[in-house]
């Protein structure tokens, strides 16, 4: 049992590294998107994905040492790792590490959470930046030439001098 926990505290050890790392390139990411430099999204897109390569393993790897443990158990329901921290009660060894790197694990994604809804605004705020700037450039080339006018009320060819109403309009 306790090379069960061993395994489950090393994988979840290797996933909070795997965080961590996501975590700085999220703050590079912040950084990138706040002054328009797609070349490093790109990289940074390229760096995150291998990292989530990495965790899905781990996952997998998590996954599995539950399951062993609840196997040696006999507990048929999958259960949290608060669970099996809270099992460990009377093993205060393990019961510190495994809480110790299940803490680390929990703070490190919700700081990492916090960033990437940051960065979802971000990239919301500039998609509506882009948006509005595309409209605005539209916009001033299919503009009538109505507004076209000069210090005497005409421009050259605008106004003839005649008021005439066109009562096919």
């Amino acid at each position: 049992m306790a090379s069960l926990i061993d395994t489950l505290i090393d994988v979840l050890d290797k996933e909070n590294t795997e965080y961590e790392a996501l975590l700085k390139l999220s703050e590079e990411k912040t950084s990138a998107i706040v002054h328009g430099d797609v070349e490093k999204l790109q990289e940074i897109l390229g760096a995150e994905q291998k990292h989530i390569d990495k965790i899905d393993a781990l996952d997998k790897d998590r996954i599995d040492a539950v399951n062993d443990i609840c196997s040696v158990l006999k507990i048929k329901d999958h259960i949290k790792i608060d669970d099996i921290v809270e099992l460990l009660s009377s093993r205060p060894k393990e019961h510190d590490a495994l809480q110790k790197v299940h803490l680390a694990l929990k703070r490190t994604l919700d700081q990492l959470m916090r960033i990437n809804e940051n960065n979802k605004t971000l990239l919301t705020e500039s998609m509506d930046m882009i948006d509005f700037e595309l409209n605005l450039a539209r916009n001033a080339y299919i503009a009538p030439q109505t507004t076209n006018y000069g210090k005497s009320a005409y421009e050259q060819g605008s106004y003839d001098g005649a008021t005439s109403f066109d009562a096919k309009q």
